[in-house]
């Protein structure tokens, strides 16, 4: 049979596809744009039939459909949800559960999220949002190479779902007609992220980074408002390089000017590597079918052994919070999980292991309209995203310290220094009552 037979004879619908799954399964779904809004509403539908009446539910940062189908209060006893990295969505989610336990957070950094999903965790079935069959037989995760790229070669079932606004992308991405089970199509438009304006705060704490930041430099930026200042501010540098977990839209713009380039790369020259993709159609449009744009699952992109194989590479993310011996938490507020582990110690580890390498951690001095300092004695979340061993610079609005090679009680020192004014007396007290200074 040739390959348009085999997808005729794959082709389904929502509700039939459902059928894939046993109670007690491990349902793993695609991260974020790759999550498979049609397939999530045909599950949804077969637990309100209890057609199926168990469920572990498996994915990295949902989507508004997730929560809009799977994720609801009245299936709360039917499915158990086991995000390794949290969203908005899934906040607001977790909030109209009738008990908060029930969402069973799994800590886990990026680089290990493939393996833990195919050796450590059993995938029975995997859903995920594919681009179209090309005339080879190949579709292609397009967005998210992530874990998708390691869980679709393992999993017991393969259903996905075809969406001809997926781009078709590059790298580890391809996945043949032969490795599925089953196919639904939905021509959806894909999720969107419009980032917001930056802060002037933002871009304060960008410009002190600029200033640490060379032509050439091979670059990795994470969420939020510094690192998309960062690189809404790099139109003037030349040569630069892309190995990043996160692609973004600030990127394409510097690509376009020739900024990206990846000329001086001694690693994958000439090609921006990414893992997943997060953005708006524009940027989707520019990377498909852009052989320049490569996608490679976390575990190959997020290990710092292969991170360090680009010379001068810089890596910045945001914190929530920093305590003065330099530990980080990115990812736990009020004593709840706020995001995830992410890959922000695979870059701050790999970062450092490259030659010339630099790591940076950027964070406003002070949250909740400056009544409480980001800088801390002791970690409130209790979380430690990156150690203090590992962390290199730490950066607010009023300042940038190198941490390594530092003392305990030099580290606290640097730290007050970049806090708040309002709050550095009270953390020398503190610093104090600790024996650190």
């Amino acid at each position: 049979m040739d390959i348009h037979g085999l997808y005729q004879q794959k082709l389904t619908t929502a509700q039939q596809a459902a059928d894939y799954l046993r109670d007690g399964d491990n349902l793993i779904l695609g991260m974020s744009v790759a999550m498979p809004p049609a397939l999530m509403k045909g599950v949804a539908d077969a637990l309100h039939q209890s057609q199926l009446n168990e469920l572990n539910l498996y994915y990295m940062h949902g989507t508004q459909a997730l929560c809009d189908t799977i994720l609801v209060p009245e299936l709360a006893d039917k499915v158990c949800p086991r995000p390794l990295f949290m969203s908005g969505h899934d906040r607001q989610a977790l909030k109209k559960y009738p008990r908060r336990a029930m969402m069973e957070f799994v800590p886990a950094s990026f680089s290990q999220v493939g393996r833990l999903l195919t050796e450590y965790i059993e995938p029975h079935c995997f859903m995920v949002t594919v681009s179209p069959m090309d005339r080879h037989g190949y579709f292609s995760l397009g967005t998210n190479a992530d874990y998708g790229a390691s869980v679709i070669r393992k999993a017991g079932k393969v259903v996905v779902e075809v969406n001809e606004n997926m781009p078709r992308t590059f790298g580890e991405c391809s996945v043949h007609i032969s490795e599925i089970d089953a196919i639904i199509e939905n021509h959806t438009p894909l999720i969107e992220i419009q980032p917001n304006e930056p802060s002037e705060i933002d871009l304060q704490i960008a410009r002190l980074i600029i200033e640490r930041i060379d032509d050439g430099d091979t670059l990795q930026m994470g969420v939020g408002g510094v690192p998309n200042s960062v690189l809404g501010l790099l139109q003037d540098h030349k040569d630069l390089g892309l190995h990043s977990e996160l692609f973004s839209p600030a990127m394409v713009s510097l690509i376009e000017q020739g900024v990206l380039n990846g000329r001086r790369k001694l690693w994958m020259q000439h090609k921006h590597v990414f893992t997943l993709a997060l953005g708006n159609k524009a940027m989707y449009d520019f990377m498909d079918d852009n052989p320049s744009i490569v996608g490679y699952p976390a575990s190959w992109v997020n290990n710092p052994m292969i991170i360090q194989k680009n010379q001068h590479m810089v890596s910045v993310n945001a914190a929530i919070e920093v305590d003065l011996t330099g530990q980080i938490n990115a990812e736990q507020l009020a004593g709840q999980p706020f995001s995830g582990t992410g890959g922000q110690l695979d870059f701050v580890r790999g970062a450092f292991r490259s030659k010339g390498g630099r790591s940076f951690i950027a964070l406003q001095s002070t949250a909740k309209g400056g009544t409480l300092s980001r800088i801390v004695p002791t970690l409130l979340g209790g979380t430690v995203t990156d150690t203090r061993m590992d962390t290199h610079f730490v950066v607010t609005e009023y300042g940038c310290v190198d941490l390594k090679g530092l003392s305990l009680p030099q580290r606290a020192k640097a730290l007050i220094g970049i806090a708040h004014p309002a709050f550095r007396d009270q953390l020398h007290e503190q610093a104090r009552a600790l024996d650190l200074i």
